[in-house]
């Protein structure tokens, strides 16, 4: 697996590429497992989600700290219009209220804890639901960590796309070298294309569940720089090719699978275990040679 070129890990302080180059896929592309390259295809789904509270600003550190080069977390809106990092529809599961999270004020979000207890019981007891200019601080600390928002649905039915796009992406400004807004909802990736057809917009990406969805023509017309497609939804077999996107797939657990998903041409590969699987695809690696 000789040929490709890797991305050399930025110096603190230093600009990632805004696209990062993963070389070409397939069997020209590196196999994943050196130190580098692991932390480079993994993306840590919604921070080290496997150990902390998912979407909290503690997740995303202890990512970072773990290795992570690459974060994707969730987008909603709260009934004032502040984006805020969460996944679910509603509070319940993470938050131990009812209702959606477009249902209460910012102020009202401060004030709950985000402690997943069902998982977790009272250990992140103290942990409050993530703002997103705490996203952009975090991404402001470490230049060399790229971060992909997703927008959720919820917020969009909830809203309108305009007023999503409006309130995400002035807060991103500062920090737009280093982040892509990824949806499933490809009328919002239109509308965020065609803002951004007099000024260079931010990169996208589209999300399926099935890889063949993403020959529909409203989602070829986006022309997004990423694809991201749940990994139950790939072809069992076979080159994955998406270009002239790059491809991601989620949610991947198994060291062994994200290794051969890299072979078969996924450009990143997203898992909630980030601090696991990097040390695992460095054991991997090294035990084949």
């Amino acid at each position: 697996m000789l040929g490709c070129a890797l991305v050399a890990p930025s110096p603190p302080g230093s600009l990632p590429p805004r696209l990062p180059d993963f070389g070409t896929p397939g069997l020209g592309t590196p196999a994943l497992g050196t130190p580098e390259l692991a932390s480079q295809r993994l993306v840590a789904h919604r921070g080290w989600a496997a150990r902390f509270p998912e979407n909290t600003l503690l997740a995303l550190e202890e990512a970072v700290a773990a290795g992570a080069r690459f974060v994707e977390i969730d987008i909603q809106l709260s009934s004032d219009g502040r984006p805020v990092l969460f996944h679910d529809r509603t509070l319940d599961r993470m938050c131990g209220v009812g209702g959606p999270v477009q249902g209460r004020t910012l102020a009202e979000l401060r004030a709950l804890a985000c402690a997943e207890r069902p998982r977790f019981g009272e250990q992140f007891a103290s942990v409050r639901i993530a703002e997103l200019p705490g996203l952009v601080d975090l991404l402001r600390s470490h230049r060399e960590v790229f971060a992909f928002v997703e927008i959720k649905r919820a917020s969009i039915e909830r809203f309108g796309a305009e007023t999503v796009f409006e309130a995400v992406t002035p807060l991103l400004e500062p920090v737009r070298a280093q982040v892509a807004l990824i949806s499933f909802s490809l009328p919002f990736l239109a509308h965020a294309r065609a803002r951004g057809a007099s000024s260079p917009g931010l990169p996208l990406g589209a999300v399926f569940a099935k890889f063949e969805e993403r020959e529909q023509p409203e989602a070829i017309a986006i022309r997004s720089e990423f694809v991201f497609c749940d990994v139950e939804g790939l072809p069992a077999k076979g080159a994955l090719d998406a270009k002239p996107s790059k491809l991601a797939v989620y949610e991947v657990a198994d060291p062994a699978l994200a290794i051969d998903l890299v072979r078969r041409g996924v450009d990143l590969v997203e898992t909630f275990a980030i601090g696991d699987m990097i040390p695992a695809i460095r054991d991997l690696e090294a035990r084949s040679r």
